[in-house]
């Protein structure tokens, strides 16, 4: 793919493409960047940084993010916006330019998978993948006495993919190191690695939770999270 210009935003988070991430934009400069990608139509690349070690952190050349378009921008009185990107492209940050724009702004090699996503081995672990969510998904609810409005699960195995990734509360790394995958099958088999011994330990979890709110009177836990 042909490279591209984007400004680049460095954030704590981690975006998979066709995914939603809420934004607050609050410093002047990317007050800037969101003005300019509104008044351009263009997008900005998103790449997750570790805060707390520099004081501006900036991701290095070879660092993976994904591109992100503007669906909803409310823009408040004081001048900060609430923002609803979407995701787009994965890329590999190359270098940055030099510009007279408060933001940085960098060349971006974008990427996609290279498998094929429809094997038989992907549509296999993608309804592995979608068993295993939907079991992890119930779990969290007992657990947190709340039921969630989960987004319907793509039956196309490479989105289901990036949704599951983007909606897994693991750590920031680990989203790197899926978004970076460039093989359906293996973002899927990684995904099952990582959610198989989640859900067991969600099971003994969910197990005390019900036993403790009804009062030891115990219940047919295991099967909320087995999916039974």
């Amino acid at each position: 793919m042909a490279s591209l210009e984007l400004p680049i935003f460095p954030l704590g988070v981690v975006l998979f493409p066709g995914t939603p991430q809420l934004l607050h934009i609050f410093e002047p400069r990317y007050r800037q960047m969101l003005a300019d990608c509104l008044e351009s139509g263009r997008p900005f690349g998103l790449s997750y940084v570790k805060g707390g070690e520099v004081e501006d952190p900036a991701p290095p050349p070879g660092a993976v993010g994904c591109s992100a378009v503007v669906r909803q921008s409310r823009l408040l009185p004081d001048g900060r916006s609430n923002v609803v990107a979407e995701g787009e492209q994965r890329y590999v940050l190359r270098e940055y330019l030099d510009t007279d724009l408060p933001y940085r702004v960098a060349r971006v090699e974008p990427f996609d998978d290279d498998d094929d996503t429809d094997s038989p081995q992907s549509v296999e672990a993608a309804s592995e993948l979608r068993t295993q969510f939907a079991r992890f998904a119930a779990g969290m609810e007992t657990l947190n006495d709340r039921t969630s409005d989960q987004p319907s699960l793509s039956r196309d195995p490479k989105q289901l993919s990036f949704q599951v990734s983007a909606a897994l509360e693991v750590d920031a790394e680990v989203k790197v190191e899926l978004l970076g995958l460039r093989s359906t099958l293996q973002r899927l088999f990684h995904l099952n690695r990582i959610l198989r011994p989640l859900n067991e330990e969600l099971v003994r979890r969910v197990e005390v939770h019900v036993r403790a709110r009804t009062n030891g009177r115990g219940g047919a836990t295991r099967d909320v999270v087995r999916g039974q």
